[in-house]
């Protein structure tokens, strides 16, 4: 299971493989490289029934929303 786009500078996604953290992606290359190192290799991206994309498809890595700033107004 690849999770939805941490707020970061880069942003990431977290992989989880049988229900356990297995990396941080920041791409889907990433991806695929956290799954070799797990041993699962040639990983279809595009098959639900082997990756469960949250938050976004493969082609999603950067968050919607804009990162929290803290604003200072200064008044007299």
């Amino acid at each position: 299971m690849v999770l939805g786009v941490q707020q970061n500078d880069p942003p990431y996604r977290l992989v989880e493989i049988a229900g356990e953290l297995a990396g941080k992606a920041h791409s889907v290359l990433d991806v695929i490289e956290i799954a070799r190192e797990v041993g699962l290799d040639d990983v279809d991206l595009d098959d639900p029934d082997v990756v469960r994309w949250v938050g976004g498809d493969k082609f999603t890595w950067t968050s919607f929303w804009p990162p929290n700033r803290a604003h200072r107004e200064h008044r007299s």
